[in-house]
């Protein structure tokens, strides 16, 4: 039941951050689905296999990267359109507001303990998207270079 709520939940929240953009409506369904993907993935590495945050995030954004990759050329629409609403879930804002909140407080070891998980949850999500853009053009190059032979 947990599984099919975290689904569900954010394919939702993908899905709606997709409407607010003004992603068009043909794409609003594959975002949801990409966005939902990379969440399970973070659910499934981080709470089921036990991973850290970092690597977590990093599958994650690499799938929806991926994903991205192919709803795009499915569809014949900008990549774009369908990794920036399905970062919505991996989205770190809890740890970030809570580290400002502590910051506000004078708590000061806790507030740059959040701010780690806040950096280190951005890089992870930054180099998950590198990874996803570099199998695509390793796969340009792949696919040209035996085209061309």
């Amino acid at each position: 039941m947990t599984v099919l709520l975290n689904f569900g939940f954010s394919f939702l929240s993908t899905a709606a951050f997709a409407i607010i953009t003004n992603i068009p409506r043909r794409a609003l369904f594959a975002c949801g689905l990409t966005g939902a993907f990379g969440w399970m993935i973070f659910y499934f590495s981080r709470i089921v296999a036990q991973q850290n945050i970092g690597y977590a995030n990093f599958l994650a954004a690499l799938g929806i990267g991926l994903a991205s990759i192919f709803f795009s050329r499915k569809m014949r629409m900008p990549v774009i359109l369908f990794n920036i609403p399905s970062l919505v879930p991996l989205v770190p804002g809890g740890p970030a507001y809570q580290a400002v909140r502590d910051l506000m407080a004078q708590n000061f070891n806790q507030s740059l303990e959040n701010i780690a998980i806040v950096l280190v949850t951005s890089g992870a999500i930054a180099l998950g998207f590198m990874f996803s853009n570099l199998a695509e053009r390793l796969l340009k190059l792949t696919r040209q270079n035996l085209w061309h032979k």
